[in-house]
């Protein structure tokens, strides 16, 4: 038994968790040991794919499946199994191929299983292929395997939200289409998001709802941090996050898990 039984922490990854730096700060990592040694469950939730997230689940103590695919998969590395996963309508291929016609300077990655296939990379699809340490196939649009389970589409901001706004308009009831970050806008499923698949973990672990905390610094974590009990952002967020009004923190680098931690440490 200890004082943080079947209290659950799910925290996002890349600048929550995962610094700039790519290291997690000591302070975090300490913190997270301390909270599952007193029974808690810890997560991470990340739009980062099975292939571009598995170098890293062992970073840190993590005790349950984690969220992938900015909440498309539920994978247990522990087991080596996928829980649950869903993917985007076999339609999204021929809406892409739409998308590019219309928006003529957009790139996106496509995830199909472990393999990623790109359409014109930019400066973005590289330096984000780069972080995650993986390659990518480059063919034509409709040349690429389905299913897919997301798709990041790449470019300037000012042209991601003119593309937001162009597939919700159109496409809004089939499609999840949120930023995970100022150049990297995430499509999944409609009802794929972070939130609904903390929802799920929930019920797959039995934990009580009311003992869920998350922590997340974009917009594609605003579903999750909606489940929170106490919505909880670095310092570093998006301005979104801190509008939304979550708990701000300190930094990523300085320790946004700890303080966390020592908040349920207070309350438990």
């Amino acid at each position: 038994m200890g004082k943080f039984d079947g209290v659950l922490l799910v925290s996002d990854f890349d600048d929550t968790l995962y610094g700039a730096d790519m290291t997690v700060a000591p302070v975090n990592r300490e913190a997270i040991r301390f909270f599952v040694s007193e029974g808690g469950t810890f997560t991470i939730a990340t739009g980062r794919a099975h292939p571009t997230f598995a170098p890293h689940a062992r970073i840190v103590p993590i005790n349950a499946p984690v969220i992938l695919s900015n909440g498309s998969a539920l994978y247990d590395f522990d087991r080596d199994e996928m829980v649950y996963e869903t993917f985007l309508p076999d339609r999204a291929r021929e809406d892409l191929q739409q998308v590019a016609r219309d928006i003529p300077e957009i790139g996106f990655e496509a995830y199909h299983h472990d393999d990623i296939y790109i359409y014109q990379p930019n400066a973005v699809t590289r330096r984000h292929l780069l972080r995650a340490g993986m390659d990518a196939a480059e063919v034509p649009i409709a040349a690429m395997p389905l299913p897919w389970s997301k798709v990041i589409l790449q470019q300037k901001n000012d042209v991601l939200r003119r593309t937001q706004q162009y597939m919700l308009q159109r496409w809004g009831e089939e499609y999840e289409v949120i930023f995970s970050n100022a150049v990297l806008l995430e499509l999944t499923r409609k009802g794929s998001n972070k939130g609904g698949m903390v929802d799920y973990l929930v019920q797959y672990l039995g934990i009580d709802p009311k003992k869920v905390y998350c922590v997340g610094d974009n917009q594609n974590d605003i579903p999750m941090l909606a489940r929170s009990a106490i919505p909880f952002a670095p310092s570093n967020c998006a301005q979104e996050v801190k509008d939304w009004g979550a708990q701000i923190l300190c930094s990523c680098q300085e320790g946004c898990l700890a303080q966390i931690i020592q908040q349920l440490d207070r309350i438990y």
